[in-house]
């Protein structure tokens, strides 16, 4: 920026806490959590089960309001779901059984109004040829593969324009391979899309991977343990020092209280 500052973050999240509830519980998922993501972020979540990272993107996503704290999009306060935020979740089955691979592409653009038939075909088009599924583009889903449909909600995503992509561990469910190729396959379309997304998982080694910044958050209820850059890295220094330093300066920070507790229990 010319004055030197820095452009206003696309996501602000000030002081979250989000709660929700069970049968017989009321359950804090994150406590006055807080961070920015701004343009083209890559921007992962990281922390064990349980510690409030799908909470935080269903925040995100405009599911549920915190009790305390604010989100803000574009500067805009979350209250409500809305088409510039496009969801891609870890289940496969988030296609509609009875439409093609580029009915699917198209289905949320013409129920948000956001392109005439036309423009919307030629944009499913364009995306799911950015995701190499052109081949498959009159396919329906039972014919394709977990990662295959998981391509597929990418493209539909994508092809809303979303502000950001809100990515809940959408390649857990994947074999080790399908997965690495998945992760290839998201920062090779980022380099060419160049999109701000917001990537849930519990899988230090993905962080570094897909994320440009981490999150650290503590063991339920989640709080802010650090924030990392991890920009540098991808699956070509997967094997370096750096990488695995860093690998172990995560690894630890999350698992810190169980460190301590076994030194203490040999102590």
């Amino acid at each position: 920026m010319p004055d030197g500052t820095m452009p206003a973050p696309i996501l602000d999240v000030e002081g979250v806490t989000l709660q929700y509830k069970t049968k017989d519980h009321l359950v804090t998922a994150t406590y006055r959590v807080g961070f920015q993501v701004h343009r083209a972020d890559r921007y992962v979540l990281l922390g064990p089960s349980g510690c409030g990272k799908s909470t935080l993107l269903k925040g995100v996503a405009g599911f549920m309001r915190p009790v305390e704290g604010t989100m803000r999009l574009n500067g805009q306060e979350i209250l409500e779901p809305g088409p510039d935020r496009m969801m891609v979740f870890q289940e496969f089955d988030q296609l509609l059984p009875w439409k093609t691979v580029e009915q699917n592409v198209m289905f949320p653009m013409l129920c948000a109004g956001k392109h005439p038939k036309a423009e919307a075909r030629e944009r499913a088009r364009r995306f799911i040829d950015k995701v190499n599924l052109t081949k498959f583009r009159d396919v329906y889903p039972h014919m394709l593969s977990g990662g295959m449909k998981q391509r597929v909600a990418i493209a539909r995503a994508m092809a809303m324009e979303p502000a950001i992509l809100l990515m809940d561990e959408p390649y857990a469910a994947l074999d080790a391979l399908t997965r690495r190729k998945m992760q290839e396959e998201l920062l090779e379309l980022w380099d060419d899309v160049r999109f701000t997304v917001l990537f849930v998982t519990h899988s230090i080694e993905e962080a570094i991977i897909v994320g440009s910044r981490i999150l650290v958050l503590s063991p339920h209820p989640g709080r802010v343990k650090a924030e990392l850059n991890c920009h540098q890295f991808d699956h070509t220094t997967q094997g370096g020092a750096d990488f695995q330093a860093l690998h172990r300066k995560i690894h630890d920070m999350l698992f810190a209280e169980r460190i301590e507790e076994e030194k203490a229990n040999h102590g």
